[in-house]
């Protein structure tokens, strides 16, 4: 087991310290910025977190952020000065959006997401681009076109997926704060499995404009940290309507960070949790569960609660999703056509249009791509809608309907985030079903639109790999997650 873990004096800090120590004049956005660039150079080589650094343009923000500072001014956020690390699914007008996918392999967009727009005017430096299963569709990181991205907890494991480089980045503090996207759990799970601490918004919390869509009924962008106050103060920043993106709430965002300071100061009296029957048993690795059985109990202590409940439609959630998302996808990624932008194979005047579209999706697009844009078309064609497509639109209505029926009882659920702790890289790659399986626990709340977050809640004793609490909670009541998160997370202490 190789670990690549070391903390500097300053990338060891959480970024509430580095906002505190920047907006104060004991450290310069600059500093801190070419800490963690100086980092990532040290240790990228070995763990391929990032697909592309941006050190001048994240220099040139930190700049901004402390000449702003120096004249006075009021800082632009609460985490203007703090850099981070953005998933690669997310427009940059100044970098390369390439999605994991040789498809995309060196554009440049012409726009900004909203979510980078709005790191941007909060005065956050973009280090670069992080590494991500290609258009976001796997569990592992394995399926990106250009590298694997390794865990810095052990090089030999997988750090998650699809936002595995993200979760690397700050496991082994290349960035303080970073963005992941969350179709069936692709923040929760590499949060899960690197230590770190990952949140799926509300549905339509954060603006999905300039996320290049996977499951655009699914997708969700959201913070990743490595402490639920991080967290917090990132989700403040991105979440918010935007008239851009149809799906966009219009509705106050919950005072996510009241919340995560309330539950550092406070107990949790009051509050019910729920332990989701289905989530647990056959399957799950016995370091897991007793993590888990040991995080309710911290719940219990801090004055939670606790009462188990049954959402019996959960079970046929992998089996739904993998029919909507494919059937998006196969939606989605029509547009990458060969005729517009982004790569094109062929184009020497001898082959039709047909044949360069033809040519260029069977050498843009990776095995697991094809994969679930031949099921999707197939669920989508005539005579099968109804039959395949049709009936999982029926199972996410009942499983939206377990959810509701369990908040009338409880405020929050809880569960694993994942059945293992992190596999080797490699062990399940020819075998889709098994890698299908990591995200268990993950997919109902995607299919149901509601909120949730992983928090560590230990190293498993059977392997001493980071282990993950996964907390739910309803739609546009993203604040529960980050009281009960950091109430536990104050509570567990230090990991082992």
């Amino acid at each position: 087991m190789t670990a690549i873990r070391d903390a500097g004096p300053i990338t060891g800090l959480s970024a509430s310290d580095l906002a505190a120590k920047i907006h104060s004049g004991d450290l310069s956005s600059v500093e801190v910025t070419r800490a963690h660039l100086d980092q990532i150079e040290r240790t990228d080589g070995d763990l391929g977190a990032f697909l592309h650094v941006t050190s001048t343009q994240a220099i040139a923000a930190a700049q901004a952020v402390d000449a702003a500072i120096a004249a006075g001014e009021k800082p632009a956020s609460s985490l203007a000065g703090v850099p981070l690390a953005l998933k690669d699914v997310f427009t940059t007008t100044d970098a390369p959006t390439t999605c994991g996918s040789k498809m995309l392999e060196g554009w440049v967009p012409p726009y900004d997401a909203t979510v980078t727009r709005r790191l941007r005017e909060a005065g956050i430096p973009i280090l670069g681009k992080t590494n991500m299963d290609e258009f976001a569709m796997g569990s592992s990181t394995e399926n990106s076109a250009y590298q694997l991205t390794r865990n810095p907890w052990d090089t030999d494991r997988i750090p998650g997926g699809s936002g595995g480089g993200s979760a690397a980045a700050l496991a082994s503090f290349q960035a303080p704060l970073a963005i992941g996207t969350d179709t069936g759990g692709s923040v929760r799970q590499p949060a899960a499995v690197t230590a770190t601490v990952g949140v799926k918004p509300t549905y339509g919390a954060v603006s999905r404009y300039g996320l290049v869509a996977c499951a655009s009924s699914l997708d969700q962008g959201g913070p990743c940290a490595r402490t639920v106050l991080d967290a917090a103060l990132l989700h403040e920043v991105i979440a918010g309507h935007d008239p851009r993106d149809s799906t966009s709430l219009n509705a106050p965002v919950p005072d996510v960070v009241a919340a995560a300071r309330r539950g550092v100061d406070q107990d949790l009296a009051g509050v019910r949790v729920g332990i989701v029957t289905e989530l647990q048993g056959d399957g799950y690795q016995p370091g897991v569960l007793a993590s888990f059985t040991a995080a309710v109990e911290v719940l219990r202590e801090r004055g939670a609660e606790i009462v188990e409940v049954s959402c019996p439609h959960f079970e046929y959630a992998l089996g739904a999703y993998y029919l909507i998302l494919p059937s998006e996808v196969s939606s989605n990624l029509a547009r990458f056509d060969a005729m517009r932008y982004g790569l094109r194979v062929g184009d020497d005047g001898s082959h039709s249009a047909d044949e360069v579209m033809a040519m260029t999706r069977a050498q843009g697009f990776g095995p697991e791509v094809k994969r679930r844009i031949m099921i999707g078309t197939y669920a989508l064609s005539s005579g099968y809608y109804e039959k395949y497509y049709g009936q999982a639109l029926k199972v996410r209505t009942l499983i939206a309907q377990d959810f509701t029926t369990a908040f009338e009882s409880v405020d929050v659920l809880v569960s694993p985030t994942t059945p293992t702790t992190a596999f080797e890289i490699g062990e399940k790659a020819d075998d889709p079903l098994a890698m299908y399986l990591f995200d268990l626990c993950t997919l109902p709340v995607n299919l149901a639109g509601n909120c949730a977050m992983s928090v560590p809640s230990g190293l498993s004793v059977d392997d001493g790999l980071p282990v993950g609490l996964q907390i739910m909670a309803p739609a546009q009541a993203d604040d529960r997650l980050y009281r009960v998160g950091a109430a536990y997370e104050a509570a567990r202490g230090p990991l082992a």
